[in-house]
């Protein structure tokens, strides 16, 4: 490689008017290499090459997950030793820290809470393959505000009795309750917020917080970011477990991998803001929540539904038997989320049914129409000689 001092000759050969290829010769190199010096106009750079690093097949695939909003180190470090990468994380976090410029952040006041006092709600979606197909997923995060442990629920719809449904299993997941449960403003929990008065809350979910003894609260009108700690798990979670984990079995199988995702990250992770282990942190705030009740709450779908001279109900498109003396009355039916029927005369258990598609057929249980039966079958019986008379 040539010199900076092989191309100052090159340059003074070259204004005396020595031609190229004696040049070369003079230097015992090529004519080429004293063209391109000529062209370039000095020396070539010297540049030391440098080792490749074990990353270095993976930068692309990184930058694909970081344009993909996937900022956390560990997850990135996840997705390549699935592709074979077997460095370690201290270069990939070295790799991803000075992009993070790149990331849009809004400063927030966080607001602390003492241990067992509140736990926030919310709740997310995402598209996901299930059974191989792309399915929109909703999942309830529950988060405690002091210790940041959290627990997520996956199902199909974030109605009331989802809503209710995925504060009980964080509540038994957890161990115990909070004195209060911090909700956005969704209609599930909150009819009305004026924006100088006291939140309206739906009934049920009053109900639902005197059983579990725990005081409702709501996050005031357009300041959804009082929930910020939810919020921000609602987006770790999109982040971190459904970028792990891309397709799911069914929908058990989701749930089943979300529980053991939690055990062995989520709660081993240290946390940003409180600098401790998650799980260390919840050990101090266990004790600060209150027993869960011993019965528990029923969150089912409660309807009601007037039953058909036949002693049939319809419900969600197909027919249901109920006892036959319960004809013409109203009945009240509860819809478990497992779809479970269950019919109440009062508060007697009448009848229970799973639920089936109208392609299924009507679902009878036979001793419910036995009375039915019973009349239709009765012949009346005459004598013959009324006939007789007649002849």
């Amino acid at each position: 490689m040539l010199k900076m001092e092989d191309y100052l000759m090159i340059k003074t050969l070259k204004r005396r008017g020595v031609y190229q290829k004696d040049i070369a010769a003079e230097l015992g190199v090529h004519p080429r290499t004293v063209s391109r010096a000529l062209k370039r106009g000095g020396a070539p750079a010297g540049t030391r090459q440098k080792r490749g690093s074990k990353l270095d097949p993976y930068k692309a695939q990184i930058d694909q997950l970081l344009a993909e909003g996937v900022w956390n180190a560990v997850v990135i470090l996840r997705e390549l030793q699935a592709q074979g990468y077997t460095g370690g994380i201290t270069i990939v976090r070295d790799y991803v820290r000075p992009r993070r410029v790149q990331r849009a952040s809004r400063a927030t006041v966080r607001f602390e809470t003492p241990p067992g006092r509140q736990l926030q709600t919310d709740w997310g979606e995402v598209v996901t393959a299930v059974a191989g197909v792309e399915t929109k997923i909703c999942f309830i995060v529950n988060t405690l505000s002091y210790s940041r442990r959290f627990h997520f629920w996956c199902t199909d719809r974030m109605d009331a009795e989802h809503t209710y449904e995925g504060l009980l299993r964080s509540f038994e997941y957890l161990g115990g309750v909070t004195e209060e449960v911090l909700v956005d403003n969704q209609k599930t929990a909150v009819l009305l917020h004026p924006a100088d008065g006291t939140p309206q809350f739906n009934p049920r979910f009053v109900d639902l917080a005197d059983t579990y003894g725990f005081v409702p609260r709501a996050c005031k009108p357009y300041r959804a970011r009082t929930k910020g700690k939810d919020e921000r798990m609602v987006g770790y979670i999109k982040q971190h477990f459904f970028v792990r984990y891309r397709s799911f079995e069914s929908g058990d199988h989701l749930n089943q991998l979300a529980e053991q995702w939690l055990a062995q990250e989520a709660d081993q992770r240290i946390h940003g803001t409180v600098k401790e282990v998650v799980k260390v942190r919840f050990e101090r705030e266990a004790p600060s929540l209150h027993p869960l009740p011993a019965v528990r709450y029923d969150t089912s779908y409660i309807e009601r539904r007037r039953v058909g001279w036949d002693a049939y109900i319809d419900v969600r498109g197909n027919r249901y038997s109920v006892p036959d003396h319960l004809a013409g009355h109203t009945v009240l039916v509860r819809i478990g989320l497992d779809n479970r029927l269950r019919v109440y005369a009062g508060d007697a258990l009448v009848a229970q049914h799973q639920l089936q598609t109208a392609r299924a057929g009507w679902v009878t249980v036979p001793d419910h129409h036995q009375h039915l039966w019973e009349d239709t079958l009765r012949v009346q019986h005459r004598s013959l000689q009324a006939y007789e008379a007649v002849l």
